[in-house]
Formats: C-alpha cells, structure tokens, sequence
C-alpha cells in the first residue's frame, strides 16, 4: 500500500486526532501548522505533501484552501463557519485545475445519516401534519453556531422542496426550520432531528462517542483525492450517490 504523504493545516484537536492516526490509515504527516500559518508556508513546503488535511478556524479556511489551491496540492477542508464563500473556493479550484474536498463532517456515520435525513425528509413531502426541528450539541470550545453539520441536515431538507425555504435559529416562520444550538462539556456532536404532529413524532439522531469517526474519515478522504481534479464531496468517497 502505497503512503500517502499529508500536510496538517490546522493543528488543534482534530489535527492531533488526524496525526495519532495517520500511520495505522498508510499516511506520514510531513508537516504540521497551528494558527497563522500563512506567513510560514511557501508554495514549496506545501508540495511536500501529497493532499493536505485543513482544519483551523472560521475566519481562516478560505484563506487556507485558495493557498493550496494556488501550489496546486489537493486540499480536504473540515473547517465550517465560511460556507458563504465556498462556492469562491470551488470556482477557484476548478478554475486552477485543482481537487477541493470540503465536508462539514467526514465521520462515516453522519454521512450516511445525511441520506438518512433526505429520505425522511423526501417521505414527508406529502404529509404537511408533521413539522420538523432540529437540535445540535457540542462542545463549549465550538466556534460556529449552528454547527456545519447541522446546516448540511437542514439544507438537506429544504432541498427537498417542501414545507421548508430556508432555516433559522431566532423565532422562525412557518417556513423556517428551527435549528436549536446548545454547548456543553465535552460533547463531541449530538444531532437530533424530529417530525412532530399533534398525534406522534419520528425522531432521528446521531450521537458520536470520540473525534476518531471524524479523523479517520478525513484520512480516508485525503487518500481518495490525491491524483483527481474537481470539486467533491463525501458522498463522491463513499459512493453513496444522489
């Protein structure tokens, strides 16, 4: 099996998760780089990798992904709370011939909950009784509200072209999702979905144990996108289709 040489962008809890891992998944980090990592990475050290792993902060991940981009090494960005300019980033990297995977959760597990929550979400379509809420719990340390992974949840209902338009978190309309964010301890992510009628509810959730689902599935992630071009995401790694 060939190794896979990773760069590290971003090196707070789920860079050393990816590092801890890294050997037993056939990946050698080549370098690591914590906060303000743009002054020290040239074009050059960033070639040394063969896909870099990009976890850092909010206000850094797009800066992030267009300097890999720019030296034209693969790039697996994790960092959610700048969706609003990734479709800049992904017209970047089809503009340069490059390969962008970003995700707003690489565990297996909530992936397979994302087509979970779209086929629900496509089941009531016909049935207007029931109304849907979602509830995400993480960590005090987490930056973003809602989390990535809860917007994806939502997108993907609304995206169904039901009963929902858009989401909210303050006082939403009969059109608005409700999305309820709560921090607490050490909560690695809890996200819970519900469809309620007056009658019953249907309650879907996914709770993680650990940060390792995540690690692990970034490095999978990382080693299926060196030698492709385009814009992908985890669904494209996994084969789970539409």
């Amino acid at each position: 099996m060939q190794n896979t040489k990773i760069g590290l962008l971003g090196y707070g809890k789920m860079g050393k998760a990816i590092e801890a891992l890294a050997e037993a998944q056939g990946c050698t980090v080549v370098w690591k780089f914590g906060r303000d990592a743009q002054q020290a990475l040239t074009h050059a050290r960033l070639r040394e990798a063969d896909v870099v792993i990009e976890f850092s902060r909010p206000e850094s991940g797009f800066e992030n992904v267009l300097l890999c981009l720019e030296a034209g090494v693969p790039v697996v960005s994790g960092t959610t709370g700048w969706q609003e300019q990734l479709p800049a980033a992904k017209a970047a990297a089809l503009e340069k011939e490059g390969a962008l995977l970003w995700a707003s959760n690489f565990s297996v597990g909530v992936n397979l909950f994302f087509a979970l929550n779209t086929f629900l979400a496509k089941l009531m379509q016909g049935q207007p009784q029931y109304k849907a809420n979602l509830t995400e719990i993480h960590h005090i340390h987490k930056l973003d509200a809602p989390s990535g992974t809860a917007v994806t949840l939502a997108e993907g209902i609304i995206n169904t072209k039901g009963q929902y338009d858009d989401w909210s978190m303050e006082n939403p309309n009969a059109n608005e999702l409700p999305i309820t964010a709560v921090r607490e301890g050490e909560v690695p992510g809890t996200h819970i979905i519900q469809w309620e009628s007056g009658f019953d509810a249907i309650t879907i959730e996914h709770k993680a144990h650990t940060r390792t689902g995540f690690a692990i599935g970034a490095l999978v992630a990382a080693k299926w996108l060196v030698g492709k071009k385009g814009v992908f995401e985890m669904k494209d790694v996994l084969g789970l289709g539409n």
